[in-house]
């Protein structure tokens, strides 16, 4: 990518059949930061609409577009993103891991990057505040939670958002279980992680491309991470 060096934050957001959130996202970015972002859009293959790079450009942002051949999933997108950042980085880089549906808001981004300002901490996960979510959901997300905690005996309170500092991008990026569940990866990981509270905006557009199975399939990936601990608990 073009000057990737010269700017302070780089951003990774996985893009999936979704043109018009992510150009309001980036519109966003551009205004908050200017300048000092560089963005890595991983396009998760695409068929409907694909992500292209003028999408970046008509916001004013330097970046790059990761066109991914075929549709791998959320997490392998970011975890495709961050291998791309890793080869590049500068030590006085920050990153940002975000959601590109408006749901992970550019305003709360420097809250995350202030919690990287202290020696012993690797990277600052966004602990979400407000939810708007049905009750079925609320009501799944409860018993996952509990049943998570009894299978590997840790907590995960957070997703995807989150600041990261440049050794913590090369360790996650170095794990295989990042492209399997990238939380479960960063609590597997032993960085040094402190978490935030962050409200979350409403979805820009569109519906959530998480169904039921796909969320069910996505919570028991992020057991499989601990699969060692979870068979001795078992």
């Amino acid at each position: 990518g073009m000057n990737f060096a010269s700017h302070s934050l780089v951003v990774v957001t996985p893009v999936y059949e979704d043109v018009e959130a992510s150009s309001r996202l980036f519109i966003e970015l551009a205004a908050q930061f200017g300048d000092s972002v560089f963005v890595v859009a991983v396009d998760d293959g695409s068929v409907k609409s694909p992500l292209d790079i003028a999408s970046l450009e008509r916001a004013g942002l330097a970046g790059v577009v990761l066109q991914l051949r075929r549709n791998v999933g959320h997490q392998r997108a970011i975890a495709i993103g961050l291998g791309y950042v890793s080869e590049r980085i500068q030590p006085s880089q920050r990153v940002v891991v975000m959601d590109s549906d408006g749901e992970d808001l550019p305003s709360t981004m420097p809250e995350l990057l202030v919690g990287l300002e202290s020696e012993q901490v690797d990277v600052v996960v966004a602990q979400r505040r407000r939810r708007v979510e049905t009750l079925k959901f609320k009501l799944f997300y409860a018993v996952y939670k509990r049943f998570f905690g009894l299978m590997t005996g840790r907590e995960i309170s957070f997703g995807n958002f989150m600041a990261l500092k440049p050794p913590a991008v090369k360790r996650l990026v170095a794990m295989q279980e990042l492209p399997i569940h990238v939380a479960g990866a960063v609590l597997a990981s032993k960085v040094r992680t402190a978490g935030r509270l962050i409200d979350r905006g409403p979805r820009y557009a569109g519906q959530s491309k998480m169904n039921f199975v796909g969320l069910v399939l996505h919570g028991f990936k992020g057991l499989m991470v601990f699969a060692e601990d979870v068979l001795v608990r078992v």
